[in-house]
């Protein structure tokens, strides 16, 4: 049995803190691959959400399982019609949009089946990766842990990239945070960030 506490598991992960600071008490929350599910069994233990993942990895389905997380078992590539629209609060989706081949389409399908939808991940343009590049080599990073010929990543972007997909997909961003070694970021963040999450909601 899982007996990991939730809320050490989000104190330990400023990323995690920094979405669920987001999701207002009492809410629906999805939470596309979402681990082992300790995002979700922290919403509801400390939120009162009532919280719903979709995972494909076997091992992270257990772990949902024993955190007595509702769970279903499904790639995101083939998009969310197992969810009616507009069925919950919040649509999060961290660290992993830079691995989604069919981006558009994720962000698209969020807006549908969320009021809101919640993403984070790791900005391209933050300098220590343009200093990798402007030397020749592919960045690797506490945010792009992987070498060029085993990462998962395949759509890595800036904060400026993902705006200009928001407005592509008429998505009105409502908030946006940037964080540097799980710190605040306030000056130069597409320059200065390491990692970038934004709220954001259907464009009336």
């Amino acid at each position: 049995m899982n007996d990991t506490n939730p809320l050490s598991v989000v104190a330990l992960r400023p990323d995690l803190a920094a979405l669920a600071e987001w999701i207002q008490p009492g809410k629906k929350v999805l939470d596309l691959g979402c681990g082992d599910g300790s995002l979700l069994r922290y919403l509801r233990e400390s939120r009162n959400v009532f919280g719903y993942g979709v995972e494909i990895d076997d091992k992270n389905l257990l772990s949902c399982f024993y955190n007595g997380i509702n769970v279903i078992q499904n790639d995101l590539e083939s998009g969310l019609s197992s969810f009616e629209s507009d069925s919950f609060d919040y649509v999060i989706l961290s660290q992993t949009l830079q691995a989604m081949r069919h981006t558009e389409d994720i962000i698209q399908e969020m807006l549908r089946v969320g009021k809101q939808g919640i993403v984070s991940f790791p900005n391209f343009g933050y300098w220590r990766n343009r200093v990798q590049v402007a030397l020749g080599q592919m960045p690797i990073s506490k945010a792009l842990p992987y070498h060029w010929y085993d990462t998962p990543n395949i759509h890595l972007c800036t904060l400026n990239d993902f705006e200009a997909l928001c407005r592509r997909c008429n998505a009105h961003i409502i908030e946006c945070r940037v964080m540097s070694n799980y710190r605040p970021v306030h000056i130069f963040p597409n320059l200065m960030g390491m990692l970038a999450f934004y709220r954001f909601e259907r464009a009336k």
